[in-house]
């Protein structure tokens, strides 16, 4: 039988409930949510003569865990309106309902009394064959199983999440060991192909992957920072971006999430794995005890590790914990010999090599930190899982990782962490002695753009399961290359597609990206049927970066400039008007620029968490690579459908004048960025570049036919211009804008107005891109504007336009 899941209920309410609600509401599923009745009434449940018997009263909690989830950043729903998709209600009236669901998962406190009493009751109401799970981040199964029936067991499984559920990718699966088999597959692939996971299947162990691996990691570093003397910001700066962790680091990171969370976390590994070689390091160091006695948790109590402060001359400050005095002071900038020899290597896993023979404290740090993770995962096989590959799709999955601890073991060489390991007084597992004698020299390979690993009881590379609906564009890149430059390297991704994928920095489009597309445009009209333009890094692009523009503006070099902008135009065309269908696959950040190349694609296959927008405003240009000229074509193209036309008009100029950026690829439809019934999101990333492919492929096998020019777009003339003048005079006069500002919105008024033009008048999209082209010249020869920019260029901003 082909199982769906069209609703789901999801029993408690809390942060972690309520976000996995909003999650599958985001992907369409009906969701039923709830929790427990209040056991008295509120203040103002009194005051209103409510009892405990109406129904907003037994409602309540789950209410209100609902809206303050809904209310929280960054947000859970991709679409404010994807809230109509849950419906709540409590334990006592509600429960019969989970009989009419296909998934029933519960996400109630970690105490096993409590979820024993809320399985019991669900079993009275569920349907045979339903699928029924636990979020528990560590109870295990068996107990949480006791006295359920056989068909409950077998269809039972821990479905763990990570906090928050929209943005962290980590699902960790562990079945019962009754679950049959196919509901174990089907779970992970549910959690791949629907929820945008990266489905991990772990053990029922303590901890299960993620959170074994990362509380270690964690521990290690609590104790190791005392012994090499380090600071908080110390260790924040070695263990964020340099290597590929996220910006929070080590500290920031646990005063985010709590330091209690990880208290919690790190003693139940403590108490229940007491066979663990690294069993006392899990203990806890006494700077943290004495934190949690002062309730120093981290952002939910105020001040953690780092902590907010206000002079009294009315100063804000960053203060950071001295672990030493366990007192506050100025946070301090840390540097080091060691992170200013990387600054040349643009990929972090290229990093690690260089680290680890650095001669400062840095460089000790390094050695001494991979070699106790080196040491301590090499042993959690078969412990946790027998595949070492799922250890690393945990830590990038569930803690932001770029890169699992074995693939940074081979990027250092096997061998040379057994010798970090031994410096340290730790042996390789005899696995890695095995696998060294038989001459293996790497985790990893790539063979025909797939990745294999080395599978421990085969004693030999097996390939990574599940690749076939996934293109890795690193796997490929070198084997399948067709054309590179500085800007761009063009790929063919098989079946008649290319791909170009941008190689700048921030994937900034400068000459020779714009190079790039127009020869991959050149190679895919003469040899192939389609065009994906698509990467795999952090963001699809962050725009233009206009560096060059600001110098060509300061040294008046005015007719470069004027080719310049019309180059980027050019090429934005070219993408539209093209022999063969071209799709943008943006993902991440996809602003200006970025922004402006996925509106001229024949199809946009956008990333769920796409961040979309023209933010040219900020920087005090208008959208100078067919933006302006788009938003004007688009919203003549709304026309019909009955609106006023300046209405219509004047949302899109908004759009453009607010410097408005969607927060998902849903928003991005709101604002006419992506448009419905031809744009497409697709909630896992690492299947965008698959999908984008196959759409591309979908056009060309039905008679793809390069499109005609653009002569029919209504512009209102004077009628608009009148109407956008009178709006930006009085914003001005309000002291809402600068008169900067209004020079801003008056030259994007005359763009989308069409000009001057003293009737409606159809045009064409070359007339709209002169317009364009020349307000965005005059106001690079504004000194407000260059201060903009250079005062961005001091900050170290990226230019985005």
């Amino acid at each position: 039988m082909k199982r769906r899941i069209n609703k789901v209920a999801i029993i408690g309410s809390g942060i972690m409930g309520s976000g996995i609600a909003c999650h599958f509401a985001n992907i369409g599923v009906d969701v039923l949510l709830l929790d427990i009745i209040p056991r008295e009434l509120n203040d103002k449940e009194k005051a209103k003569g409510l009892t405990l018997e109406d129904k907003v009263v037994r409602n309540r909690i789950v209410n209100d865990a609902l809206l303050a989830s809904i209310k929280s950043k960054p947000a859970p729903l991709y679409h404010a309106s994807f809230k109509d998709r849950i419906t709540t209600g409590n334990l006592e009236d509600d429960i019969a309902k989970v009989k009419n669901v296909d998934w029933i998962m519960e996400v109630v406190v970690e105490r096993l009394d409590i979820k024993q009493q809320v399985f019991e009751k669900l079993e009275k109401y569920r349907t045979p064959g339903t699928i029924i799970s636990s979020n528990t981040s560590g109870i295990p199964i068996k107990f949480m199983n006791q006295g359920r029936s056989e068909d409950f067991r077998q269809h039972f499984a821990v479905t763990h999440f990570f906090n928050p559920p929209r943005y962290l990718k980590l699902f960790e699966v562990v079945p019962g060991p009754d679950c049959k088999q196919e509901v174990t597959d089907f779970l992970m692939n549910y959690g791949e192909q629907f929820l945008g996971k990266t489905s991990v299947l772990a053990k029922d162990t303590p901890a299960f992957i993620g959170n074994r691996i990362g509380i270690f990691g964690i521990q290690s570093l609590f104790h190791q920072v005392k012994e090499l003397g380090l600071t908080v910001e110390e260790v924040d700066k070695l263990t964020g971006p340099v290597i590929g962790r996220p910006k929070s680091a080590t500290f920031r990171t646990v005063d985010v999430v709590g330091l209690d969370t990880l208290v919690h976390v790190a003693n139940g590994i403590y108490n229940n794995c007491p066979n663990d070689e690294a069993h006392e390091l899990f203990k806890l160091p006494d700077f943290i005890n004495t934190m949690m006695e002062n309730k120093w948790l981290g952002s939910k109590t105020g001040q953690g590790f780092y902590k907010k402060s206000v002079s009294p001359n009315g100063k804000k400050e960053i203060l950071a914990l001295d672990l030493e005095t366990l007192e506050y002071r100025s946070s301090q900038k840390a540097k080091f010999a060691t992170l200013e020899l990387t600054k040349t290597i643009d990929k972090p896993i290229d990093r690690f090599k260089v680290l680890i023979t650095g001669k400062d404290k840095a460089g000790e740090f390094y050695r001494k930190n991979l070699a106790a993770m080196f040491a301590y995962v090499q042993h959690r096989i078969p412990e946790i899982s027998d595949e070492l590959y799922r250890i690393d799709d945990a830590m990038k999955a569930g803690f932001g990782w770029e890169n699992g601890p074995f693939e940074i073991w081979d990027a250092v060489g096997i061998d040379k962490g057994v010798e970090l390991m031994k410096a340290e007084g730790k042996e390789p597992a005899a696995w890695v002695t095995e696998m060294l004698e038989k001459g293996e020299t790497s985790f990893y390979t790539v063979k025909d753009g797939a990745t294999f690993y080395y599978d421990i009881p085969a004693k030999s590379q097996t390939k990574k399961p599940g690749q076939e609906s996934f293109i890795i564009l690193d796997n490929i890149r070198k084997t399948k290359e067709v054309f590179k430059n500085k800007g761009v390297v063009v790929e063919d991704l098989g079946d008649g597609i290319l791909n170009v994928e941008f190689q700048s920095k921030m994937n900034t489009i400068g000459g020779d990206v714009l190079a790039g597309l127009n020869k991959a445009v050149d190679i895919a009209e003469k040899d192939f049927d389609g065009l994906v333009v698509g990467n795999q890094a952090a963001n699809f692009s962050v725009g233009a970066n206009i560096g060059m523009i600001f110098m060509m503006a300061v040294e008046q070099e005015y007719d470069e400039l004027n080719m310049a902008i019309k180059y980027f135009q050019d090429t934005m065309m070219r993408m539209r008007y093209s022999s063969i269908p071209t799709i943008a696959a943006p993902h991440g950040m996809a602003l200006g620029g970025g922004c402006e190349l996925s509106m001229h694609a024949d199809k946009v296959v956008a990333a769920a968490e796409t961040y979309i927008g023209l933010v040219e405003f900020g920087v005090g240009v208008i959208p100078g690579g067919g933006g302006s000229k788009e938003m004007a074509l688009r919203a003549q193209d709304t026309f019909h459908k009955g609106d006023v036309e300046l209405n219509v008009l004047q949302e899109y100029f908004l759009t453009i004048g607010m410097a408005k950026v969607a927060t998902s690829a849903y928003e991005a439809f709101d604002l006419g960025i992506l448009q419905k019934g031809k744009d497409i999101v697709v909630v896992n990333k690492d299947r965008q570049i698959a999908t984008a492919k196959a759409h591309a492929r979908l056009l060309a096998d039905a008679g793809y036919t390069q499109p005609v020019r653009r002569k029919d777009i209504k512009v209102l003339g004077k009628q608009a211009l009148g109407m956008f003048l009178v709006g930006t005079d009085a914003m001005n006069a309000s002291h809402y804008i600068s008169e900067h500002d209004q020079k801003i919105a008056n030259k994007l008024a005359y763009v989308m107005a069409g000009g001057d033009l003293s009737e409606p008048t159809k045009v064409t999209e070359q007339y709209l891109l002169d317009l364009e082209r020349e307000a965005f010249l005059s106001l690079c020869t504004e000194r407000k504007t260059l201060e903009r920019i250079q005062h961005m260029l001091k900050r170290g901003k990226p230019l985005r336009n």
